[in-house]
């Protein structure tokens, strides 16, 4: 049984589910003792002062649900598995340090944004340098159509090679190859302008996550819908019989993927049970841009990515909120004045969230509302496979 995905992908779930929901409440327990409580800013939303002291560093009973089924139940030899334990393990040191400074040295502010920059950009070098440069990552390239006998003129139907291309949703038979885009880099400078969006690609959703991160069950409820379907996706792309009737791109090696994708969601379920409304812990920077971060890389890797401004839309909208907020009162202030900007604001307040929360809705409809919302988008990412 145990050389079906299938099957330890199921193991791997209810491991991960098992883990945060049972070990989640002793960290918890563990979390009150050592006075690890989330300081609260009064930005004068309901209930938000009576969360102070609430446990934080919660991303650690995510990560942990994570590691666990991924290590028992995984292959630890495939350069994907290695690439997203690397992933988590990174992401979340960079968490950690941000909330650890935050609680321990008493800093609000936490780590400073540029070494959380440093971070993501260093985790982007790992990742493009990795998918460009191993042996192991390919892509299937058919020589003629396998359901067409006519074109089966040998043996040889197809070749796996190392390419750069990616999938174009909505478009059937058109594929980006980003040799081509950055082609005037020259022969090798592609490999730098591949890698640059990667970085960005990275430190995009993972501050999506984090900005996302502002009410009980927001974050892990989003990636969890997220979750499952890069696990479906991982599934059909590292799959030659779905792969082949789908008409999307084939990924040796990629099928392993869904393990992993399968301890994340039963990972992000089982903390909702204590990040719920009324939450018993949060997540911190510890969780959020972990989540993040593996989001990002599972795209890259099953060359979706350019699925991710709809599959990760709340993120997307959480994140051009605060922009769109920022610039629009940079510019009242420097048309009309500040106190006309103050008082003009384009949201009452951003990230998203916030504002529906200072319009009178509670929180816990907010949050409903936006993971129907994300489930539409799942829905829509997943119909791009047939609309090609």
């Amino acid at each position: 049984m145990f050389q079906y995905i299938s099957f330890r992908a199921v193991l791997a779930a209810l491991l991960s589910l098992t883990i945060s929901m049972i070990f989640g409440g002793k960290l918890i327990n563990l979390l009150r003792k050592l006075q690890i409580g989330e300081s609260i800013r009064d930005l004068g939303l309901d209930g938000q002062l009576q969360k102070k002291g609430t446990p934080t560093m919660g991303g650690l009973i995510i990560i942990g649900a994570i590691l666990v089924p991924t290590f028992l139940f995984a292959e630890l030899n495939n350069v994907y598995i290695i690439l997203l334990l690397i992933t988590t393990m990174w992401m979340g040191i960079v968490g950690f340090s941000d909330d650890y400074i935050k609680v321990f040295k008493k800093n609000k502010e936490g780590l400073q944004g540029k070494f959380k920059i440093i971070g993501q950009v260093g985790l982007g070098l790992i990742v493009g340098l990795t998918l460009f440069y191993h042996e192991n990552v390919l892509v299937r390239e058919y020589l003629a159509d396998p359901n067409n006998a006519d074109q089966i003129t040998n043996l040889v139907l197809f070749k796996d090679l190392k390419s750069l291309t990616t999938t174009i949703p909505f478009l059937k038979n058109n594929e980006l190859d980003y040799a081509s885009v950055f082609s005037f880099l020259g022969e090798k400078g592609y490999v730098i302008g591949y890698t640059l969006v990667v970085i960005f690609i990275i430190t995009a959703v993972s501050n999506g996550a984090n900005i996302t991160d502002g009410i009980d069950g927001l974050a892990a409820g989003t990636s969890a819908i997220i979750g499952i379907t890069l696990a479906i996706l991982a599934y059909v792309s590292g799959n030659k019989i779905f792969a082949e009737y789908l008409n999307i791109m084939y990924i040796p090696h990629s099928g392993e993927i869904v393990i992993f994708c399968a301890a994340f969601f039963g990972a992000c379920i089982g903390f909702l049970w204590y990040n719920s409304f009324p939450a018993q812990v949060f997540m911190g920077d510890t969780g959020s841009l972990t989540l993040g971060g593996i989001i990002a890389v599972l795209a890259l890797i099953i060359r979706k990515e350019l699925l991710i401004p709809v599959l990760c839309g709340i993120f997307l909208i959480e994140n051009l909120s605060v922009m769109m907020q920022v610039a629009y009162f940079k510019y009242q202030k420097k048309k009309r004045g500040i106190e006309y900007a103050r008082e003009h604001r384009l949201f009452k307040m951003s990230p998203l969230h916030h504002h529906y929360q200072k319009s009178g809705h509670h929180e816990a409809k907010i949050v409903s509302r936006f993971w129907i919302v994300g489930i539409m988008l799942a829905i829509l990412t997943l119909a791009t496979l047939k609309m090609r």
